[in-house]
């Protein structure tokens, strides 16, 4: 073997191999860029927490930290978990709650909803695209992912005061800081301002 030969073959693969890739394939031996984010948990990770969240929940193993009546009028957050990777939210929502079009800064997260229904708009890069997440429904938001939530309206005539809908919520690292946005006369996205935060929206 030569010497190039020999320094060559200590090389990791992906330094090896300069062959330009084909368009749209990772070179031999690389990963997708998600390897790179801040916390070593995935989205689909925080749906299974998330779900687990709610499982336990229900078994009452937070029992101590809940509300022993939910509040009608105003949204609310009880933290059930905390480390140094990881926070699990249980949030409350009341109509007229919109959360504003916001991101989660560095932060990963995904949500289950345990009851009711909520809805989000989606920037898309174009647009806001809307869905509407029920009872079971779960849904996770990588970085970079812009939205508003709301409790899902009533439909008309259901009377005053309807219980609140409530999610699941875990993010990855915890939340520290969101920024929000608008939507601008020329369909573009205006980030307003950035805050530093203690509860999830």
């Amino acid at each position: 073997m030569t010497a190039s030969g020999t320094i060559r073959a200590g090389l990791p693969a992906v330094v090896r191999d300069q062959r330009p890739a084909a368009a749209g394939t990772l070179p031999r031996g690389s990963r997708p860029a998600t390897r790179h984010l801040p916390t070593r948990l995935r989205p689909a990770d925080l749906l299974r927490i998330a779900d687990q969240g709610a499982a336990d929940i229900l078994d009452g193993r937070y029992d101590a930290l809940l509300p022993s009546r939910w509040d009608r009028t105003t949204r609310s957050a009880t933290r059930l978990e905390r480390r140094d990777d990881l926070e699990l939210w249980l949030v409350s929502w009341v109509d007229d709650g919109r959360s504003e079009l916001h991101d989660h800064a560095g932060s990963l997260g995904a949500l289950t909803v345990m009851s009711g229904s909520l809805r989000e708009y989606h920037w898309t890069g174009d647009d806001l695209r809307v869905r509407v997440l029920g009872a079971g429904d779960q849904a996770a938001f990588p970085i970079g992912w812009v939205h508003d939530l709301m409790r899902d309206p009533q439909p008309a005539g259901t009377g005053p005061g309807p219980a609140p809908t409530l999610t699941v919520q875990a993010y990855s690292p915890p939340l520290t800081a969101q920024s929000y946005y608008e939507v601008t006369e020329h369909g573009t996205l205006r980030r307003t301002r950035t805050e530093l935060k203690e509860l999830p929206e």
